[in-house]
């Protein structure tokens, strides 16, 4: 079995991070973004996107690229599940899975303790699985299972 883990920089690269256990036991490869502040090593590959602001100039075509972007990915890897911690590069990641037929498990934000995040509404209806860290939000998303905290 193969694992796509997917995640932008900072607190949502650091989340799953702590899933790097399984990085043993399963042939993983980590897709995430550009940076100068952080490097993690997660299965024997990985992949950096470049890092976007929704609100610069020229967002919809970059954001657009990084459909094509994982596509390319996809299709070479083959993996058989994505998981992802969020947030926005993850998604163009997560809806290519999901038209290629890899499962999708998305863990929300242990910060989301009431609200789900931007990325948690539109990964909520495509997720095979989708795990929140508070009890909380498991109430209020009949779909979400309660996972725990994962740090």
């Amino acid at each position: 079995m193969k694992v796509c883990f997917a995640a932008s920089m900072g607190g949502h690269l650091e989340e799953i991070e702590q899933l790097k256990a399984l990085c043993g036991i399963y042939d993983s490869f980590l897709i995430t973004e550009k940076n100068d502040f952080q490097h993690v090593a997660m299965g024997r590959r990985t992949y950096f996107l470049p890092h976007l602001n929704r609100k610069e100039k020229g967002f919809l075509p970059a954001f657009f690229r990084l459909f094509v972007t994982a596509w390319k990915i996809l299709r070479e890897e083959r993996p058989d599940y994505v998981i992802s911690t969020g947030a926005l590069i993850t998604y163009p990641v997560s809806v290519v899975a999901k038209i290629m037929g890899i499962r999708v498990i998305y863990i929300e934000s242990f910060a989301r303790i009431d609200t789900l995040s931007m990325t948690g509404k539109l990964m909520y209806p495509i997720a095979d699985l989708y795990i929140v860290q508070s009890r909380h939000l498991k109430e209020r998303y009949k779909k979400a299972i309660y996972g725990g905290c994962i740090f």
